[in-house]
């Protein structure tokens, strides 16, 4: 069982129904439903894919939903692209249907000339080219070009430190927002989130548009969001480390520092993380990795991320499958040499709660009974999330009758999903049918140990107020 989770970007490349089963089979945990390609139809046939391929292999697959947000761009161009040579002058204007040349070119943003003053930096392309504001207009902002290239048709900008007022939610994303409720997305991923208002909007129109089951994932991909991340992670279900964007805006050389950050705080704060951005990116054209991105997985899941997440790899690339697989055993050898330090965690801590508390005892004795699982019967998906915040060692496998829990259970690092039936049973059935299904599985075998926790009122959400230590076979 690997500790850390995959998340595949589903695209052209991945949408037949045999890629999406070797994908799985290679170690795709969660499936990414990108809104910023694609139809509303494209999408919901692919969310229908991935469940009943799902259910005919027998395993939960968790449908991660990621809104396009508040991307800007410039607009056309008449020949579709140019090549802007350094210390060329170059307008940025407000009219957007007028196609653009070597000279100008609109912008779908107007509100971009307000947020940027002279001298400001601006960034097209992921940071490929470089211009520098000269002057100035109310409907226009005439730069010098400071690093050059080719320049095509729809390329994002952004400002260098960030600042500019797009809000996190368009009108795009509040109609992708209803598609994703429909297919029952068990995360909502929203982008460039400034502060905590954008997440509990986020939660409100998800709510409201019947998706009472998806979990709230923060993009941290603006500058002003690192200063408001405590409150971002309080608002959210998790975040992403969304390094392409937020490197544009910070700059590359402080990303590493700040996904350490990020996934350390996170992980404080019981909250989920994911790592995104070219971190397979030359599988797209190669069947192998370099060696810096085998060190990047590594080092992510050495920093404790939930989820690793590839995103044109699979989607449009031309090795999706070998691409998921390799990135699989990176993770499977990198957990080989992550720390435990799960007594100098736990030293201070203190918990309100009995369920957290129950939680916290079972993985504290598992680890010191040196137990071979530790089984949890949950039903919203809490005790074992608590429990994933820690590194111990030992194997989670966590239970439940709830088909969302299980889905949401998928991106949780170090959990191991596993389905319980749908009907009333004792705690002794319940354990008895478990402890068969591990075996069977060759999971546990006779005489081994595991710790169990669970609610003596069974099906009650929060009520877990049980720890046992059993003797499998015993």
């Amino acid at each position: 069982m690997r500790d850390t989770k995959i998340v595949a970007t589903l695209g052209p490349a991945s949408s037949d129904e045999n890629v999406l089963r070797e994908m799985i089979k290679a170690g795709v945990n969660v499936v990414r439903i990108n809104f910023s390609h694609g139809t509303a139809q494209d999408h919901i046939d692919r969310v229908v894919s991935v469940r009943k391929i799902a259910l005919e292999m027998g395993v939960h697959i968790g449908v991660l939903a990621d809104l396009q947000g508040p991307k800007i761009r410039i607009a056309q161009f008449a020949e579709g692209k140019v090549i802007l040579e350094n210390g060329a002058e170059f307008v940025f204007d407000t009219d957007a249907a007028t196609l653009g040349d070597v000279n100008r070119v609109g912008l779908d943003f107007p509100e971009l000339i307000k947020d940027v003053e002279k001298n400001d930096v601006l960034l097209l392309d992921d940071g490929k080219i470089r211009v520098k504001v000269i002057l100035k207009t109310s409907d226009s902002l005439r730069c010098v070009v400071e690093q050059g290239g080719v320049l095509s048709n729809r390329k994002g900008i952004n400002k260098l430190g960030g600042g500019l007022s797009a809000a996190a939610l368009t009108s795009k994303d509040c109609a992708d927002l209803i598609t994703a409720a429909a297919f029952e997305a068990d995360y909502l991923a929203i982008s460039f989130p400034k502060n905590a208002a954008d997440m509990y909007m986020a939660r409100e129109l998800m709510r409201n548009a019947g998706g009472k089951n998806a979990q709230m994932i923060a993009k941290i991909e603006r500058a002003e969001a690192i200063p408001n991340l405590a409150e971002i992670l309080d608002a959210s279900d998790g975040i992403m480390v969304a390094r392409g964007d937020l490197a544009v805006e910070v700059g590359d050389a402080k990303v590493p520092a700040l996904q350490k950050k990020m996934i350390r705080m996170a992980r404080e704060k019981n909250k989920l993380t994911i790592t995104a951005t070219q971190m397979m990116e030359s599988m797209i054209s190669s069947h192998v990795p370099t060696r810096a991105e085998v060190s990047d997985v590594a080092n992510a899941v050495l920093d404790g991320t939930d989820a690793v997440m590839l995103s044109a790899e699979t989607a449009s690339g031309s090795f999706p499958v070998e691409t998921v697989r390799v990135m699989a055993q990176v993770c499977e050898e990198a957990a080989l040499f992550a720390p435990i330090t799960l007594d100098q965690e736990m030293m201070n801590m203190t918990f309100g709660r009995i369920d957290q508390s129950v939680a916290m005892a079972a993985i504290f004795t598992a680890y010191h009974l040196k137990a071979n699982a530790i089984i949890v019967l949950t039903e919203s998906g809490s005790t074992p999330l608590w429990m994933s915040r820690f590194n111990s060692g030992v194997p989670i496998y966590a239970f439940s009758r709830n088909v969302h829990t299980l889905r949401r259970l998928s991106l949780f690092r170090e959990v191991n999903v596993m389905p319980l039936p749908d009907q009333d049973m004792t705690h002794e059935k319940a354990t008895t049918l478990i402890e068969s299904t591990l075996i069977k599985q060759g999971v546990l075998k006779q005489g081994d140990t595991a710790v169990i926790t669970y609610g003596s009122n069974m099906g009650k959400v929060g009520a877990s107020d049980t720890m046992r230590i059993r003797r499998i076979g015993g």
